[in-house]
């Protein structure tokens, strides 16, 4: 698997990257040198967000470090993969009777984890995996490879924001549920043989109170030890279990 920050994922100068965004390529952030200013900060700053594309302002030393050549002050990522439209998945879904299973992460920054995820999600027949605009771990090849290629095979919708896609997801009668230690009701106990969405937060943070609150049940994984909680990525495996057991059981 080739390095997620070699050349040959990048694009570097003034024209290629803004080129590149407008002819459609999958982009996964573009870096802008601090300071930049004039008409090309404002093209970049609406194409960005007309493609939902994460700009992030960094030093131009940060710049330097990722190329040697003239970088002209931006540097854009190119995701190895595309990105899926939610609204489109979910329709299909439905138009083939298909009980939805998706994941939600918020939060999950670390490509480790978000690899090992998407291992479990593929493996236990989730349709999707939907992450935010702003703070998720890239879709690169790091991620590519922890998740055993698995990210090669189940959709990922990047959304500007998960508070509109849980009102989305909502609209095709799927059920949102949230992991929480503080709740009372274990996640075997949740029908989970309905169309089901399961939002799973960062370890340190836990998921967001607005969207926490959005979820239309909270579920947790019951515990023994006094460990804190599951890995993330454990705790995705043991919930989309569930779903399988579930689904199986019902043929």
């Amino acid at each position: 698997m080739a390095d997620p920050t070699s050349s040959s994922h990048l694009i570097f100068g003034r024209h290629p990257v803004v080129e590149a965004i407008e002819g459609g390529q999958t982009i996964e952030k573009v870096l802008l040198q601090q300071g930049t200013r004039g008409e090309l900060e404002k093209t970049l700053r609406h194409l960005c967000k007309a493609q939902g594309i994460p700009l992030q302002y960094v030093p131009k030393e940060k710049l330097n470090a990722l190329s040697k050549s003239n970088h002209q002050g931006v540097i854009a990522f190119i995701a190895p993969l595309a990105y899926q439209d939610l609204d489109q998945l979910l329709a299909g879904l439905h138009e083939r009777g298909e009980p939805a299973l998706l994941l939600l992460l918020d939060g999950i920054t670390d490509v480790r984890n978000f690899g090992a995820i998407a291992r479990s999600a593929e493996i236990c027949g989730a349709h999707a995996i939907v992450v935010p605009q702003q703070g998720s771990a890239a879709l690169n090849a790091e991620a590519i490879k922890t998740s055993a290629g698995a990210l090669t095979r189940i959709p990922v919708c990047r959304e500007s924001s998960l508070l509109n896609a849980i009102d989305l997801i909502k609209s095709y009668d799927i059920q949102v549920l949230a992991s929480s230690l503080e709740s009372s009701l274990p996640v075997y106990e949740i029908d989970l043989k309905k169309p089901s969405a399961i939002i799973l937060g960062s370890e340190g943070k836990g998921i967001q109170p607005p969207i926490l609150r959005a979820a239309d049940q909270r579920v947790r994984i019951p515990q023994v030890g006094v460990t804190d909680s599951f890995n993330v990525s454990v705790a995705a495996g043991i919930m989309l279990y569930e779903a399988v057991r579930q689904r199986e059981m019902s043929f």
